[in-house]
């Protein structure tokens, strides 16, 4: 006994005890992350006893939960004789576990509980990711944890699924994304992990006696997977305290086998190689001319961003900036610049632009313009003032930013987690410390004509002596290029017309809050004007922002194939003529987009509401009165007319899924009908239709946000002064969809690729809550049984999913295959078989499984509105629908968990079992025509309302 007093040594050694407590708590306090002041989440940073580092997310009113492991092991680790086996590893995790052996388990439980999860593989990381049901959290992270602590890898699998690896490699095979970069691979630093193959097919994941592949594969999981080289985010309403409860235990039996991040520190480029430039044949009709410097690595600069500093000014749209000269001259239509690859050793940095046919042709003209502009920033582009510029907006936009939806919140921070500190890792993003002109020169001092390796897609290129990628047959060609010639033969009339940016005017002042209480809906306003005006005063995000739509509907908008060209052309030239003077709003947190539909065109504004309407206005002022010329006329048609011979090479099931759409949807256009439209219009026309676009007008707005009634009421009058004073006010219609007769009808679609499409619609009868509900109940039901069949066992392809597939409130389910290896007939035989054993499973579904099936689609009905954006888009598209009780979202749910399973039965025997009302659209089988189709399918009257 002490007696309340503690001996003099223990005294001491409780000294230090507390001593090192004290330490450790303010170890771990130091790492805990800075946060926005809008960001009421709560975050713990912990490291587990194995060394893998956790960001636990605890968000009280989240009703979606997440989690993402991300792994410093990629497609970069592969064995050169195993090209793609990191890909197929990611691929094998999600096939069973020792405490969950049945190998799609965990997808079932995920999409049973209203979930999504996926995962990919980079060159340095592979990114596993779900979201579920708040609730049911623990239980997903048990399943979670243990791919990565117990996988089985099952023999049986492991063939079958090495087949689905190359059925996503076959998928792309005309993807000219894919194609480019395979090119950039091909001539890459053979010594640089980079220029392997990073898919893997059946070739290289190669499972023969002699060369089984299992083996290999356990082996790279034991020699490349480790606890130490993983960072977890997990994202619930959970108390931090059970956040960690959940995360300790499950994944503490992930092993630590004290591995390293694999180091790529051999340039990305053979220093013999640059300067270069390699041609790439397209697929598709598309021009782009990619720059790629090497720089060192960015990665430990994030506190200055001198790359980000140096791609703002390079990626400037303002009048005088690099893009602006080249679009004036029409040699380009867009242009970014930006960080390539950064393996830590090494960097690019990348400028992109995207050609118009006369810029391919002066391709020549169009390098040195570049290299002129560099050279411009150089000379004065190193301005403290600018660096406090974007050191304001930077800091603006981390006050108030907006949380993101659970599972993007849990993929990011997991991969942050790799790169940045703890505590700096919400924030880093938007850090820019200090004004580091030395570290802006240092990349400058490398943008040079000789350090560059040129990429030039374009279709049909008429290559002298062609070589072709391996794997995607994309034919190339590399030449030398002379610095001394870029630098002295830039068209020194474009040169002299370059500027950089001036100070930026829409950097917002007046931050302030409108006082009182945010609305629970829109009210429709009495302005004693025709238009019809919503507005909603909504700050519970504790963000300055607001957001306007106003929609334009107009007759002359779908007349004819002709007059929907000729919109679309309008919308192009009057977002032209925005670009250079409205960019800088852009970078100063206001977006804006105007866009045609069915009805007409649409305006959207949104952001810091400062000077939200000094935007609107000049908005206006261009849809009022566009200017037309002759050559942007020329260029946004010949854009339009690729555009609609690009629909033709897309992937199989993009292609038939397009054609339900066109085929039932009222007030679409036939692509062949818009392609000779489109080819005879002429500017004339145009500035003819631009005149009358507007003369008969049914205009609704929605002012909603940080906006006091006063403010809409004054946008109300911009608008009715600037665009509808000579309007005359006509009704426009909704669009419906069309009825599919009872007999199921068959097209085939004839489109040029080594894959088979498949895709079968099944309509509802009517559009009624009651017969939506059934729908969605059963697409819920049925997604997880029908890819693990179609995909998993039985292997017909890598793109596979069953889902609803509601157009404009009619409700059905779609059924998508994409098969490297099956017909078109052996698809839907398997279909048909599917239906047929699953109608046992379905019938006898118990009430305990089918409330939580409900419950899925009810949580993702009714999911939580997280930014002021969601809601605003959620009133538009109730004021779209022409419901003005808001109400929707409570009225499918509520007929959700109305549903019985009889009448759950009933709809699967008509829709699924008998086809009543089927559409099925196949590349390559037999059915009708595509303008056969099309025909009998456009005089079908409107699915009935209810």
């Amino acid at each position: 006994m002490t007696n309340g007093r503690l001996p003099t040594r223990s005294f001491g050694l409780f000294s230090v005890l507390c001593g090192l407590l004290l330490l450790a708590t303010q170890a771990v306090a130091s790492q805990q992350p800075v946060k926005s002041p809008n960001d009421n989440n709560q975050y713990r940073y912990i490291e587990l006893d194995n060394g893998l580092k956790a960001l636990l997310i605890s968000d009280p009113g989240a009703d979606r939960a997440a989690a993402s492991l991300n792994v410093a092991v990629g497609s970069g680790d592969d064995p050169k004789d195993r090209e793609g086996l990191a890909h197929f590893l990611e691929h094998m995790l999600f096939l069973g576990t020792e405490k969950y052996p049945k190998a799609g388990e965990y997808q079932e439980f995920i999409k049973s509980h209203g979930g999504n999860h996926n995962a990919f593989t980079a060159f340095q990381n592979t990114n596993y990711f779900f979201d579920v049901q708040s609730a049911f959290l623990p239980q997903a992270l048990d399943r979670f944890a243990q791919q990565f602590a117990a996988p089985l890898f099952t023999p049986d699998l492991v063939d079958r699924e090495r087949k689905a690896v190359h059925s996503e490699f076959s998928a792309k095979q005309k993807d000219d994304g894919r194609r480019l970069y395979s090119v950039e691979k091909a001539v890459s630093n053979p010594d640089h992990a980079f220029s392997h193959f990073a898919v893997g097919n059946l070739t290289t994941l190669e499972n023969t006696k002699d060369n089984p592949l299992r083996p290999d594969l356990v082996r790279f999981w034991k020699t490349h997977y480790s606890s130490n080289l993983m960072t977890l985010a997990v994202y619930g309403p959970q108390s931090l305290d059970k956040l960690e409860a959940m995360v300790r235990p499950r994944f503490s039996a992930i092993e630590n086998r004290h591995l390293s991040r694999t180091k790529h520190d051999q340039p990305l480029y053979s220093p013999d190689t640059l300067p270069a430039e390699v041609t790439v044949d397209a697929i598709k009709d598309v021009r782009r001319l990619t720059l790629s410097f090497p720089i060192p690595s960015q990665e430990d600069l994030y506190r200055t961003k001198p790359a980000s500093y140096v791609a703002n000014l390079l990626g400037h749209e303002g009048p005088g900036s690099l893009f602006d000269v080249l679009k004036r001259a029409g040699l380009a239509e867009s242009l970014s610049a930006g960080l390539g690859m950064d393996t830590g050793s090494n960097a690019t940095l990348d400028i992109s632009i995207a050609l118009t046919p006369e810029g391919l042709k002066r391709s020549q003209d169009v390098l040195p313009l570049v290299f002129d502009y560099i050279q411009r920033i150089r000379e004065k582009g190193i301005s403290e003032a600018r660096f406090k510029e974007m050191q304001q907006l930077a800091r603006i936009d981390f006050r108030f930013r907006e949380q993101g939806d659970p599972l993007h919140e849990a993929m990011r921070l997991a991969s942050q987690l790799q790169h940045y500190p703890a505590r700096d890792i919400l924030q880093a993003p938007y850090l820019m410390d200090r004004y580091a002109p030395d570290q802006y020169r240092d990349i400058l001092d490398r943008l040079t004509p000789s350090n560059v390796m040129v990429f030039k897609l374009e279709p049909d290129p008429k290559l002298d002596n062609p070589r072709s990628t391996r794997w995607y047959n994309t034919q190339w060609q590399m030449s030398a290029i002379d610095p001394a010639t870029i630098l002295a033969s830039g068209p020194s009339d474009l040169a002299a017309q370059l500027k950089l940016p001036t100070a930026n005017p829409f950097i917002p002042q007046d931050l302030a809050m409108v006082p009182g209480k945010t609305m629970d809906r829109p009210e429709h306003l009495q302005t004693g004007q025709d238009m019809n005006v919503w507005y909603a005063k909504d700050t519970r995000f504790g963000t300055p922002k607001a957001n306007v739509f106003i929609s334009l509907r107009t007759p002359a908008a779908r007349a004819s194939a002709r007059s929907a060209v000729l919109t679309n052309l309008l919308v192009d030239a009057i977002k032209d003529n925005l670009n250079a003077w409205a960019y800088s709003a852009k970078l100063a947190g206001l977006d804006y987009s105007v866009y045609s539909h069915l009805r007409g065109i649409t305006i959207r504004v949104g952001g810091y509401d400062d000077k939200l309407h000094t935007l609107l206005n000049r908005i206006l002022m261009q849809v009022a009165h566009p200017e037309l010329t002759q050559q942007r006329f020329q260029i946004a048609r010949q854009n339009l007319i690729d555009n609609l011979l690009n629909q033709a090479k897309e992937r199989p099931v993009r292609q038939t899924s397009d054609f339900i759409q066109t085929a039932l949807i009222e007030g679409t256009w036939s692509r062949e009908a818009k392609l000779k439209a489109a080819r005879e219009v002429t500017l004339p026309e145009l500035k003819s239709f631009a005149q009358n676009f507007l003369s008969r007008v049914d205009p609704v707005m929605l002012a909603h946000g940080n906006l006091t009634r006063a403010a809409a009421l004054n946008l109300t009058q911009q608008v009715d002064a600037i665009v509808l004073a000579k309007s005359e006010h006509q009704s426009v219609p909704r669009s419906r969809i069309r009825e599919l007769p009872e007999k199921e009808i068959d097209v085939s679609l004839s489109v040029d690729h080594p894959d088979t499409g498949y895709t079968l619609y099944v309509q509802g009868r009517n559009t009624s809550f009651e017969e939506r509900a059934r729908y969605r109940l059963l697409g819920q039901i049925l997604s997880s049984p029908f890819y693990e069949d179609i995909r998993t066992n039985r292997q017909l392809g890598y793109i596979v999913y069953a889902t609803p597939f509601e157009m404009l409130e009619t409700p059905a389910l779609g059924f998508v295959v994409q098969s490297p290896s099956a017909s078109p007939a052996d698809i839907d035989q398997a279909v048909t078989a599917f239906f047929q054993r699953f109608s046992d499973t379905l019938a006898s579904i118990s009430d305990q499984r089918l409330q939580q099936e409900k419950q899925a689609v009810i949580s993702q009905i009714l999911e939580q509105d997280r930014q002021l954006g969601d809601i605003s888009s959620r009133y538009w598209h109730e004021i779209d629908r022409g419901v003005d009780t808001f109400d929707s979202r409570q009225k499918l749910a509520q007929a959700v968990s109305n549903v019985t399973r009889d009448g759950l039965m009933k709809v699967y025997r008509a829709a699924l079992l008998q086809r009543e009302k089927a559409l099925r659209v196949v590349t390559g089988g037999e059915g009708l025509d595509r303008d056969k189709a099309l025909s009998t399918l456009t005089a079908r009257p409107p699915v009935p309302a209810s």
